[in-house]
């Protein structure tokens, strides 16, 4: 395992739990970070078992876990889903446990996209516009999915990560330039058409004047910014927030976690989490530099996934973004979204550790 990653991965997921288990401590006790934890250690071990895969057979997998993730996604729309704020987006799971495959796509989705676009890239020729079509083909059908349950932001980070991606391989500026507009397209169709539900256009609408919904996510918005700018520069103290053990502030142990940290570790604690995900987010562009084709694909995809998710997290805790309920990697409450960064670190890992071997097999 890339020692640097794992530092940096393991410390945002202790530090994480911690802020979950102040934000609900008062009406949960530690239950939620305790399935927090869980759901760690189950990454952490998926991680640890991707990172000594052989790199070939990771790619050769790349098309039976997409194909899993995209039934997950078809699942998610059945009566198998369920339904929370507006969004069929989680599977029931025995034990009180839930299966978001949106989150799961996202790791499916950079890995399948490596596999398909490395091949001529291997072979030093050209990507054809037909390789670029039935790659965007390929990106589409799950992002179609995830705006029918819907999930805008996670939408938005498909698209952004197939497009880091499919740049990356070579294509051309055309298509780039395309589905940036249609990407944009489909922001505006959010507010124009009933692609949302109403409560997630009502989040919106919020964002551009807060006092539309004063009593829904109007308040919710607004009680993080207090939580947040009370911290001052070291915070109130862990387990000392005044907002956050009032419980002012709905779902803060998800979509709201970097509010824990700015209430109860100030500006200098809340900086430190926003440099260790910068330091992830470089670490897996920089192991790109460095891999072959397909490692140069996918972490690069990992990486902008990553910094793409925690930009809209903290922007929208800020006050910046519009509320989407994406959450924080690492450090939000939710299974899913913790399996799923871990196994985005074992990828890189992997991928780093191909790199590093590589010189020393031609020595």
């Amino acid at each position: 395992m890339d020692l640097g990653l794992l530092i940096g991965a393991t410390g945002l997921t202790v530090i994480g739990i911690v802020l979950v288990w102040s934000a609900t401590r008062a009406e949960s006790g530690a239950a939620v970070a305790l399935k927090q934890a869980v759901a760690a250690i189950v990454g952490m071990g998926l991680a640890a078992v991707v990172t000594r895969v052989d790199g070939r057979l990771l790619r050769a997998a790349a098309p039976f876990v997409y194909a899993a993730a995209l039934a997950g996604l078809v699942a998610v729309l059945s009566p198998l889903g369920r339904q929370v704020n507006g969004s069929r987006s989680w599977i029931g799971l025995p034990g009180g446990f839930s299966l978001q495959p949106s989150e799961l796509m996202k790791v499916a989705l950079v890995v399948g996209l490596g596999m398909l676009l490395a091949e001529r890239a291997d072979r030093g020729e050209r990507q054809r516009h037909r390789d670029i079509a039935l790659a965007w083909l390929l990106a589409g059908v799950p992002v179609l999915l995830v705006l029918a349950q819907p999930d805008l932001g996670s939408a938005l980070v498909l698209v952004a990560m197939s497009i880091a991606v499919i740049a990356s391989a070579g294509a051309p500026l055309v298509w780039t330039i395309a589905v940036a507009v249609a990407g944009a397209a489909t922001v505006v169709a959010a507010f124009a058409t009933p692609l949302l539900s109403p409560y997630q256009r009502d989040r919106l609408r919020a964002f551009l004047d807060p006092s539309l919904d004063p009593q829904g996510i109007g308040y919710q918005t607004r009680q993080v910014r207090i939580a947040i700018s009370s911290g001052g520069l070291d915070g109130q103290g862990l387990f000392a927030g005044k907002q956050t053990q009032a419980g002012r502030i709905p779902f803060q142990e998800s979509d709201f976690i970097f509010s824990v940290a700015g209430e109860e570790l100030g500006f200098l604690g809340a900086a430190g989490i926003i440099v260790l995900l910068g330091f992830i987010v470089l670490r897996a562009l920089v192991v790109a530099r460095r891999a072959d084709t397909f490692g140069r694909l996918v972490s690069t995809g990992i990486g902008v996934w990553l910094g793409a998710q925690a930009i809209e997290n903290v922007g929208m805790n800020l006050g910046l973004l519009p509320v989407t309920g994406l959450p924080l990697p690492f450090l939000s409450y939710g299974g899913s979204s913790m399996i799923a960064a871990w196994l985005a670190v074992g990828i890189v890992g992997n991928v780093s550790e191909a790199a590093t071997a590589a010189p020393r097999r031609s020595g």
